[in-house]
């Protein structure tokens, strides 16, 4: 039997149990965005039949195979995994809608940060990737647009970029004094008791809801011990995003009603006032609010200052001509794409030119897709013009001896004077890498290797 096959005769059986009382099961919902609106939604019925719906299983496990990923605790990867449900799912189903189901312990995996602490990063098996997509698909439709406009984080349509965009409208506006507001190891330290009670304002359906608090009390594994859990969210679920603006929302809700004017991505949270004084009044209040929600606000990384040189999403804000307000790299994410660029053009990496090129045009263009707003042509020609030199030192390094040098650069067009120069002086690459070499390893040399520009 095939997987779809399983998909399919699994979700017959949960449909006619949708419609066993008469009532139609409800369309299957796209993830893409809809128009916000304020307040709470009805959840509608038979939400873990909608959840195992054939349409929405499918949809799921393609979301799943895409996002590709490691294997959980159960060592099944995607195609693994695949093999085994062609058996199990039958099996899952009847457990989900029996409410027996209970998701394996999320596997534990430590991401270093710039400041030497580690960011948690919880692993579910393939299975519950697949369930909890599953959950997404049918919860985000019906959640999304109760959440505020002013939240951007983990949600269709939506970008940093939008957060990025809002904050500058606000400074431009005249509120130049930022409350920021960063939450310590937020997606490790959600209450669940707190999150349970938030959802289920939200979500009508008790089935839904035990569903959730398994996925919340999963534990998690470290050097092949399961600690049970009482608080945290780790990032690596398909829900735990969604579940993260559900109980934001509440804060979000809040500074809505009381006119402020501000923009969150997930636990980064900016309020634009216009006084200092001000400022430590919403400090005051958001302590106050996450409070009653047992989160912790990093005191290390808040402040009430000058929207100007302050970091947000990596992007920081400036004041150009005519007090127009422009967008720049924050120095922190340039310093931190430089570090990586530096590891991906190691000299001593022994790869050739084309194995070193290709992870660095990966990495390039994702970044420059991310910081694309920004508003600083000087910052990219800098940067470009820093990565030919390293790649012209590299390049150099390759070519080992002077005669190979000498050889090379007549090839490439050089004169005799200059690539005597250079290959008179072989093992000074990085000194070699610029000035009168520039005019041979030119800026079309780099296009043709595929190096793309920033600039």
């Amino acid at each position: 039997m095939s997987m779809g096959k399983a998909l399919h005769q699994m979700s017959a059986s949960a449909e006619r149990c949708a419609t066993g009382d008469g009532e139609a099961i409800v369309e299957a919902r796209s993830d893409e965005a809809r128009p916000t609106r304020h307040g709470t939604v009805g959840a509608g019925p038979n939400l873990l039949a909608q959840v195992l719906a054939r349409e929405n299983m499918q949809r799921a496990w393609k979301r799943v195979k895409a996002n590709k990923g490691a294997a959980g605790v159960d060592g099944l990867d995607i195609a693994a995994t695949g093999r085994y449900l062609v058996t199990a799912l039958p099996t899952i189903r009847d457990q989900v809608m029996a409410g027996t189901y209970r998701p394996s312990p999320v596997r534990r995996v430590g991401i270093p940060k710039p400041d030497g602490s580690e960011r948690e990063l919880g692993i579910p098996t393939v299975v519950d990737r697949l369930i909890q997509q599953a959950v997404l698909q049918v919860l985000q439709p019906l959640l999304d647009p109760t959440f505020s406009e002013h939240s951007h984080g983990f949600r269709p349509g939506r970008r940093a970029r939008d957060a990025v965009l809002a904050a500058q409208q606000y400074v431009q506006q005249g509120y130049r004094v930022v409350v920021d507001v960063d939450l310590e190891k937020f997606f490790d330290r959600v209450n669940h008791d707190v999150l349970i009670d938030r959802c289920q304002k939200r979500i009508d359906d008790p089935g839904m809801i035990r569903l959730i608090r398994t996925f919340l009390n999963s534990g998690i594994m470290h050097n092949g011990v399961v600690a049970e859990r009482e608080r945290g969210t780790p990032q690596g679920g398909p829900l735990s995003p969604l579940l993260a603006n559900v109980l934001l929302d509440e804060v979000d809700r809040e500074l809505e009603r009381r006119g402020h004017r501000f923009a969150r991505y997930a636990d980064d949270c900016n309020i634009y006032v216009r006084s200092r004084k001000a400022g430590e009044r919403v400090m005051a209040l958001l302590k106050r609010l996450y409070d009653k929600l047992r989160l912790t606000i990093n005191v290390s990384k808040s402040a009430v200052a000058s929207a100007f040189g302050r970091k947000f999403l990596g992007y920081e804000l400036w004041q150009g001509p005519r007090d127009e307000i422009k967008r720049a790299v924050s120095y922190k994410a340039q310093a931190t794409f430089k570090q990586r660029i530096r590891e991906l053009t190691r000299r001593t990496c022994g790869r050739s030119m084309a194995e070193l090129i290709e992870p660095l045009r990966r990495y390039m263009l994702g970044w420059k897709a991310y910081f694309g707003l920004a508003q600083t042509p000087g910052v990219w020609r800098r940067l470009d013009e820093w990565i030919r030199h390293r790649l012209r030192a590299i390049q150099l390094k390759h070519w080992k001896r002077g005669k190979t040098m000498y050889r090379q650069l007549l090839a490439l067009g050089a004169s005799a004077k200059v690539a005597r120069l250079v290959a008179a002086n072989s093992r000074r690459w990085w000194h070699n890498s610029r000035l009168a070499l520039n005019n041979v390893l030119t800026i079309a040399y780099f296009d043709r290797l595929g190096v793309p520009r920033l600039s």
